[in-house]
């Protein structure tokens, strides 16, 4: 549905990632007579997060919220064929729960046995493993450093692009509408947010505006005198072939240096890791093979010696929008700036939280009840230096 010749919108939302159009989707749904406009800059998804996105999906973060979150995701997901279903053309979002494996060592011993114990508090499908235990989940891993490991079963992998088309398709289908364009700057009047204009010049108004920009966020946030402290930040997965062939899928597994490895099938495997010196660009997703034969794969024999042997076949690169204040999410709305409401700095975690917020995001937008508190990022934790610490969240 085209938006390209009207002008005025109960909801503007910067920004068509699966983010945004998460937050589409439970507007529409829980009023059908709210006009929404979607603004993505570039339809194709080249170099939007969302599709760059590895598609995992855990509950063993160490904040309660976050916590909350996943289990909300991982329900929205049993269903999520179902719900998004447009006629007869159901998504597939490919939702393999082969669980994840997060190595513990003497580091981060406490911090994960608080986790832990929080996560199974919440109801999590976790177990805590001794390393004779590891190899019954994970036989390719030689224990190096290990004190312990956590096993989350209900975790996995999903397909980003399929929840992307999901929420997108089935919030065109309920009446919101999408605009090709370029948010220049969000215009403001009175400490009121009075809509955005447009790089093609055309100007849309509304006094309620979403940054769902992913990335990009600081940028447009800028433009209404919000500094954000987030920084797109280049990580890139590489795809490998190796002489490996388990019987049944691995767990993805994550170490506490940033390192994790996943199974895709067969002898596949995709690996990456964040480092403290990784690029911070909004132009350059391309693929290094450089930096796995040179960094990586090092990083990798150390802990699987079994990839002694491999090639690397391909990979990619994409953002992520990394929260340098505290490295979780900014959510809701900015407190100096009426209607200008906050959906960023998820730091990797965007795809797995995306069913969450959009629902938190409708609310705070509709003044409904919070079926989940996520007030603790609100944004003015921000301005009154409240960090929320989640150390995890390095990882992904």
């Amino acid at each position: 549905m085209s938006a390209t010749r009207k002008s005025t919108y109960d909801v503007i939302i910067v920004g068509g990632g699966v983010m945004g159009c998460s937050i589409a989707y439970n507007l529409i749904r829980s009023d059908n007579n709210l006009d929404i406009v979607i603004v993505e800059k570039d339809p194709t998804y080249t170099k939007s997060s969302t599709i760059l996105s590895e598609g995992n999906i855990r509950v063993q973060f160490n904040v309660k919220e976050n916590i909350e979150m996943s289990l909300f995701g991982i329900q929205v997901l049993s269903r999520f064929s179902e719900e998004m279903a447009v006629l007869n053309d159901k998504p597939d979002v490919n939702f393999r729960q082969q669980g994840n494996l997060f190595i513990v060592d003497e580091s981060n011993y406490a911090e994960a046995k608080q986790g832990f114990v929080l996560q199974k508090s919440l109801g999590c499908q976790v177990e805590w493993l001794q390393p004779d235990q590891i190899h019954n989940y994970y036989p390719y891993y030689n224990l190096s450093g290990c004190v312990a490991a956590t096993y989350g079963s209900q975790d996995g992998t999903i397909a980003p692009n399929a929840v992307l088309t999901g929420y997108k398709n089935k919030a065109l289908s309920l009446g919101v509408s999408v605009i090709t364009d370029t948010v220049s700057r969000i215009i403001t009047k009175n400490e009121q947010v009075d809509g955005v204009k447009l790089d093609k010049g055309h100007y849309l108004i509304s006094n309620i505006v979403v940054n769902a920009a992913g990335a990009w966020a600081p940028k447009i946030a800028s433009t209404a005198n919000i500094n954000l402290p987030i920084v797109p930040v280049k990580r890139q997965v590489t795809v490998i072939e190796s002489n490996l062939r388990p019987a049944n899928l691995l767990p993805a597994i994550f170490f506490s240096s940033g390192l994790y490895c996943f199974h895709e099938g067969q002898g596949v495997f995709t690996c990456a890791r964040s480092r403290p010196d990784d690029f911070i660009t909004y132009n350059d997703f391309k693929w290094d093979r450089h930096l796995f034969e040179e960094l990586l794969w090092k990083d990798l024999l150390e802990v699987i010696p079994e990839f002694d042997r491999l090639k690397a076949t391909s990979g990619w690169a994409g953002l992520y929008a990394e929260n340098t204040f505290d490295g979780n999410a900014i959510l809701g709305e900015w407190p100096t700036l009426k209607g200008c409401f906050l959906a960023n700095g998820f730091s990797g975690h965007g795809l797995q939280q995306c069913h969450a917020v959009g629902r938190y995001i409708s609310e705070l937008i509709l003044h409904h009840p919070h079926l989940l508190d996520l007030s603790i990022f609100s944004p003015e934790r921000i301005k009154e230096n409240r960090p929320v610490y989640e150390s995890r969240s390095k990882i992904i």
